[in-house]
């Protein structure tokens, strides 16, 4: 116990320091008290009062407030219905305890199967993600466990680092999923360059959601699905259509519109994008449905000429590829 809670001090430092901007002193001083309760009659006659005991242990003893609540509150959130810790000191304990956890039984094999999870990893790794998803707190989530993993002596390597990372994912899914969210547009989401950053990939499957919920939403995908088929067929005989379409070669003024509205949605989402505004991406990409309707109804891509149907090809894989940087729309079924 006492490794363990050397282990986690110098973990909830980190985390204060880095993710939560708390005291790193403070919060150090918390995990040093958080398991000491754990030596007392009480708490060894009524184990649930485990943090709760210690609360009131570090009041008695003169110890801040902020210290005595991070002992109490470190354990949540222990169920669905307990809500996890909001104060920076009791965030950075909390988070460093459960990771700690994590990190010890993943080093060393003892991963959940099946329905089987006599350790409650599991009920770990969602406190986890609901601490970071209701403090908002925006950090890859291997900048966490690479110092969680880093605390123990145990060698351990990527396998291990990306076993944890993947747990962390899939966890995410299956509460996304109880919450309601289409399995679909969490694989579309998660295919797009997902950085195991927890907020922004809730934040892009909640826009996603919305996108695909309009009318707007669901003939854009209908656009996109008639150009990833046409695609697909002149790609098994030319090769992938890569590169920018030639502006001397677009002869129809609908191909000239989808050039000028793909440029100015891909301006967007370059703006929209890193600025984490995930609903002016799907805003910006909404835009593209009118040209892409007219487009298909008044342009032959198959031109006679080949390097018109290059050119029109070209444009087509355009519009694909600066769809697939918000999301991997071909996940998405119906």
């Amino acid at each position: 116990q006492g490794e363990r809670v050397r282990r986690i001090r110098d973990l909830a430092r980190v985390i204060a320091r880095d993710v939560v901007r708390a005291d790193p002193a403070t919060a150090d001083r918390a995990a040093e008290l958080a398991k000491a309760d754990l030596t007392t009659g009480m708490v060894g006659e009524f184990p649930e009062l485990q943090g709760v005991m210690g609360r009131y242990y570090a009041l008695h003893d003169g110890e801040p407030p902020e210290v005595a609540d991070a002992i109490r509150d470190h354990y949540a959130p222990r169920g669905p219905h307990e809500a996890p810790p909001s104060a920076p000191v009791s965030v950075a304990v909390a988070l460093a305890d459960k990771l700690d956890q994590l990190a010890g039984f993943f080093i060393v094999g003892e991963k959940p199967t099946g329905s089987g999870d006599p350790y409650g990893l599991r009920r770990a790794a969602l406190g986890v993600i609901r601490i970071i998803q209701e403090g908002h707190y925006r950090r890859p989530i291997r900048q966490l466990v690479l110092p969680a993993l880093r605390g123990y002596e145990t060698p351990w390597g990527n396998n291990e680092l990306d076993a944890l990372c993947d747990f962390l994912i899939d966890r995410l899914r299956v509460m996304l999923r109880a919450g309601g969210k289409r399995h679909d547009v969490m694989a579309a989401v998660f295919q797009a360059g997902a950085d195991y950053d927890l907020v922004q990939l809730i934040e892009r499957t909640d826009a996603v959601t919305e996108l695909l919920a309009s009318d707007v939403g669901a003939n854009l995908l209908a656009a996109y699905r008639r150009a990833c088929n046409i695609l697909a067929i002149e790609d098994r005989k030319d090769g992938p259509h890569a590169g920018q379409p030639d502006p001397t070669l677009l002869r129809v003024a609908e191909e000239r519109e989808l050039q000028i509205a793909l440029v100015r949605c891909r301006q967007d989402v370059d703006r929209f994008w890193p600025a984490q505004n995930y609903a002016g991406a799907m805003s910006a990409l909404a835009k593209l449905r009118a040209p892409l309707d007219a487009f298909f109804t008044h342009v032959t891509v198959n031109a006679p000429e080949p390097e018109l149907r290059r050119n029109r090809l070209a444009l087509l894989a355009n519009v694909r590829d600066l769809m697939h940087q918000v999301a991997d729309f071909s996940q998405i079924e119906g």
